[in-house]
C-alpha cells in the first residue's frame, strides 16, 4: 500500500492549528503563574503550618497525584455544576490544570525546602527576622534553585496534559486537530503536525525556562 502524504492538508489547515496552539499557551501560562503561586504557599504551609494545615495539604497532595487528570477535569467541568458552580470550560481547563501542578509542585518545593540546611533558617530566626521573611528571603531562593529543573519537567508535562482538555471541548490545539481530522479523513497528517508542534512548544518552553534560571540563579549551584 502506497501511502502518498498530502502536505497541502497541513498548509490549508495551520492558521486554525496556530489559533489552537495560541489557546494552548494561554491555558499552560494561566495555569503555571497560578499553580507556582499556589504551592509557595502550600509549601510554607506544609513545612511551618501548624498541624491541621499539615494534615490538609498533605490530603490534597495525595488525592491529585492519586487520580486520574482526566478525572479531576470532568469532575470539575461536569460534577460542579450539580451544586451550583458553573464554569466555562476555558475556566474548568486552567483550574483543573492549576489544581493538578500545585499538588505536584508542592512536593517538588518540599523537597528543595529540605535540602536547605536548618542552621540558615535557625540563624534569621536568632537574629529576630520573622519566619515569613526567613523563607521569602532566605529558604525558598534556595529551594527553588535547587529544585528547578524540576519545576521545568513538571510544567512541560503540564502543557503537554493540557491536551486532555479537548474532551470538554476547549479550543485548543488537540480539539482543533479533531476537526481537522473529521473533516478531511487525514488522521496521519494532522496528528503529525500537531505533534510537531506540541515538540516545538514544549522544546521552547523548557529551553526559555532554562535560560531564566540561569539569569535568576546564576553563581548559584544547582
Amino acid at each position: 500500500m502506497n501511502y502518498v502524504f498530502q502536505f497541502n492538508v497541513v498548509w490549508e489547515h495551520f492558521p486554525e492549528l496556530l489559533v489552537g496552539a495560541w489557546l494552548t499557551i494561554q491555558l499552560s501560562a494561566s495555569a503555571m503563574a497560578l499553580g507556582l503561586g499556589l504551592a509557595i504557599l502550600c509549601a510554607y504551609g506544609a513545612s511551618a503550618g501548624p498541624r491541621p494545615v499539615r494534615w490538609l495539604i498533605a490530603a490534597y497532595v495525595e488525592l491529585i497525584r492519586n487520580t486520574p487528570f482526566l478525572v479531576q477535569l470532568f469532575f470539575i467541568f461536569f460534577g460542579l455544576p450539580s451544586v451550583g458552580v458553573r464554569l466555562t470550560a476555558f475556566e474548568a481547563a486552567v483550574l483543573a490544570m492549576t489544581i493538578n501542578l500545585t499538588a505536584y509542585t508542592i512536593e517538588i518545593l518540599r523537597a528543595g525546602i529540605g535540602a536547605v540546611p536548618p542552621g540558615q533558617r535557625e540563624a534569621g530566626l536568632a537574629l529576630g527576622v520573622s519566619a515569613v521573611a526567613v523563607f521569602i528571603y532566605v529558604v525558598l531562593p534556595q529551594a527553588v534553585a535547587a529544585v528547578y529543573p524540576a519545576l521545568v519537567s513538571q510544567i512541560v508535562i503540564t502543557m503537554l496534559e493540557s491536551a486532555v482538555v479537548s474532551q470538554i471541548a476547549v479550543t485548543d490545539l488537540t480539539h482543533v486537530a479533531d476537526y481537522i481530522q473529521s473533516r478531511t479523513y487525514r488522521a496521519f497528517e494532522t496528528y503529525f503536525a500537531i505533534t510537531l508542534i506540541y515538540l516545538a512548544m514544549a522544546v521552547s518552553l523548557r529551553s526559555i525556562l532554562a535560560r531564566a534560571g540561569r539569569r535568576l540563579f546564576a553563581g548559584r549551584a544547582r
